[in-house]
Parts: C-alpha cells; structure tokens; sequence
C-alpha cells in the first residue's frame, strides 16, 4: 500500500468530520502543553535555585544551628536541645592548628522585614550584620563607595551598603547614592556603597538587602542580647580543600559543644551540599508536576481510541468493501494507524508550541508578581513529549485498527 495512498485516504477521512477530528487533537494539544509547560517551569526553578547558591561564592561552608533532618531506613530523626552560635564558635574556627584548611570566617547576624525608609518612601527588606571578613567570602563587589572596615565594626558605626533593588524602590536609582542618608528600622544610617547586581532567584532577590556592621546590627537593628549569631560562614583554602575544611570546622564545632558523631546541634553544608540537596528536590518536583501533566496526555489518547472506535463503526461498509476487493488485512490496520498517529502527532505539535508559549506567560506573570523564575524549554522536554505523543496515538490506535482489521467482508458489507 504505497504511502501516498494511505495519506491521502488519512487526509480525506478526518476532514471529513473536521469538529471531531479538531476536538480529538485537542486533547493531544492539551497534554503536551501541559507536559512541556511544567518540566520547563521545574527545569527554570532548578536553574534559578542553582544560579542563586553559585551566587553565594565559591569555597563556601557554611553552619547554622540546628543538625539537618536525617532520614534512615524510613524513619525521621530529629535533633532536640539546639544550642545556638555564638561568636566564640566562629572565633575558634580561624586556629591554623586545628583548622588549616580554613582561609576565613565571618559570622553573620540576620534580620529579615525590616523597615527601610529614605526620600519619603518605605519599604521592607533583609538586614545582614557582618564582619569585614563577609565581603571577600561571598564575593561581593559595590558598583560605588565602599565596604566598612574593622574600625567601623568595633565603633558600631551606624553605616550600610544597600542593593541595587532597595536603591531603586528608595531613591529611584542606584548611582551618587554614597553620602546619602536612609533610615533602618528607625536609625539613620549613612549610606557608603552600593552592592553590584547578582540579580534574584526563586529563592529570593540577592539585590533587596542592607549590610550594615555586625556590632550595630545586634544593638540597634535587631537588638539582640549577647553573641549569639545566626549563622557562619566558612571560606576554604581552595575548592580541593572543601571536604577537609568541611571535617575539620565539623571537629571543632562538636569539641565546643561537647556533642558525639551523629549528635550535632549544629548543621555545616558546603556549597555541593546545597546544591545536590535543590537539585535532588527540584528534581522530583518536576518529575512530580510532569506526571501529573501527562495525565491528560493519556486522556487525550483514550479519546484518540475512542473517536477511532466511532470511526470503525461508521466506515464498516467501506471496510468491507475494500476487502471484498483485494484489500488486505494489514492494509486495513496500517490505514487506521496512520490516522490515529497523525492526529497524536499534530497535537503534539501544536501542543509544544502552545506549552513554550504557556511557559513564556507564566515567567512574565511570575516576573511581574516580584517572584524571579524563568521557565526553561529545553530540548529534552520536546522530544518526551513527541515521542510520548507518538506512543499514545500508536498505543491507543492499535485496538481499534485490530478490531477494523478482524472485521469479515461479507459481514462488513450487510452492515446498515
């Protein structure tokens, strides 16, 4: 049966009922829109995550209070009696004997929708207490001014960098801003620089935040009593020594706060940890959001099976027919195949473009609702959700071509 024939004869049939036929694609359309759209808002939200802890800098550890979750044979474990860190902790961290694999420590203090207010307008952002040692760790750089300096940290000098975004919602722009006063949480502060652009992330912007010193931060901004810190932050000597420094920050955190292996009270994660840990989580979010869209797409097939069945009961007489002249069992299958594969597949078609096109408006809407994510169609997806397409109208158009196949001239031709 040569192949012309059969597209021909395609062709003719299913524009012969052009609303059933559309509505058939529909369904199609529908699924692999769905199927494309969520695996490219999950893939743009791993990205987004990902980009915003590269932004965190490089040879990073990190410790907060708290030991992880941990998950074994099924069963959660949780930690009781959390002590919190302290200053002395991040101190001890800097000994070159018991910790050669550190190059710095900078402990940090945060405080998260605080007011901020400056030329009449107000806003909340996040408030980071820290010391000089910050800057170099987590790579920052100011687009103009500059950083504060130790005498500034020990004076508890009432002066903050600022990001870009909070500059922008303050001042209405982000140069000639050094000099420039503002008030946090109702003490002036004078402004000595501004943070370049990292841009933000699902995560959260990186541009929406005041650094002020650390000492000024627990007496004026989130006025906490004694040393305690929120979290530390850890630079290695080179992205090798990572692992090492990981073991040994882990050591002297277990000897101060007199804990056994298995038993911190405190979490230390580098770098690779947080993002083997976002990447595991996205990763079974989008395989989560692309099953559930595939749903439909099996929908859509069985609505392929069924409009196929109609089509067998309508066309009997012409199946017949066929037969009875020289028509072949498998000339008669290879026929309803074809229809049934080119309806999956102009669905899928139309189905991805519609699903880049729903991808696009969901990262404008998300963009515009303050929310940083940038669905991400990649190839992948595109080709799944073709084959997938594929598969379902070969899948679901096998019975009913069977059945058109099976069907006995004579039979066929008495069929009113």
């Amino acid at each position: 049966m040569k192949i012309k024939r059969v597209l021909r004869e395609t062709f003719t049939s299913l524009s012969a009922n052009k609303l059933r036929t559309g509505l058939t694609i529909l369904g199609i359309v529908i699924g692999v829109a769905a199927v494309i759209a969520m695996l490219s808002v999950g893939q743009g939200a791993q990205n987004s995550i990902t980009s915003s802890i590269n932004s965190i800098g490089t040879n990073i550890v990190y410790i907060s209070a708290g030991a992880r979750a941990r998950f074994s044979a099924g069963n959660f474990n949780s930690v009781r009696n959390i002590r919190q860190l302290t200053l002395a902790d991040a101190q001890a961290l800097t000994d070159p004997f018991q910790a050669p694999s550190v190059k710095a420590v900078a402990p940090v203090i945060q405080g998260g929708n605080i007011s901020a207010s400056a030329n009449g307008q107000t806003t909340t952002t996040t408030v980071y207490g820290v010391t000089t040692s910050y800057f170099s760790i987590r790579n920052e750089q100011v687009s103009e001014g500059a950083f504060f300096n130790d005498q500034q940290v020990n004076t508890h000098a009432r002066v903050t960098i600022i990001g870009t975004d909070l500059a922008t919602t303050l001042f209405g722009r982000t140069t000639n801003l050094t000099g420039q006063t503002m008030l946090i949480n109702s003490q002036t502060f004078t402004i000595i620089g501004v943070l370049q652009s990292k841009g933000g992330s699902s995560l959260g912007s990186s541009d929406n935040q005041a650094i002020v010193p650390l000492t000024t931060a627990r007496d004026r901004v989130v006025r906490r009593a004694g040393t305690t810190v929120d979290g530390i932050y850890i630079q290695a000597t080179s992205a090798q020594a990572v692992s090492e420094a990981n073991t040994q920050v882990s050591n002297i955190m277990r000897l101060r706060h007199h804990v056994a292996v298995g038993k911190e009270d405190f979490s230390v994660m580098s770098q690779q940890d947080l993002l083997t840990t976002a990447t595991s989580i996205t990763g079974i979010l989008t395989a989560f959001l692309g099953g559930i869209a595939a749903i439909s797409l099996l929908v859509g097939g069985i609505g392929i099976m069924n409009i196929m069945l109609v089509s067998v009961i309508e066309r009997t007489r012409e199946i017949g027919l066929r037969k009875a002249v020289g028509a072949r069992n498998r000339d008669i299958m290879i026929q309803f195949l074809v229809e049934s594969s080119f309806l999956s597949l102009l669905g899928g078609l139309i189905g991805i473009l519609l699903g880049w096109l729903i991808s696009l408006i969901i990262g404008q809407i998300a963009s515009a609702s303050g929310t940083i994510l940038n669905p991400a169609v990649s190839l992948n997806a595109v080709l799944l959700a073709t084959l997938f397409s594929a598969a379902v109208g070969l899948f679901f158009g096998i019975y009913p071509a069977r059945r058109a196949a099976r069907l006995e001239p004579v039979e066929a031709l008495r069929y009113e």
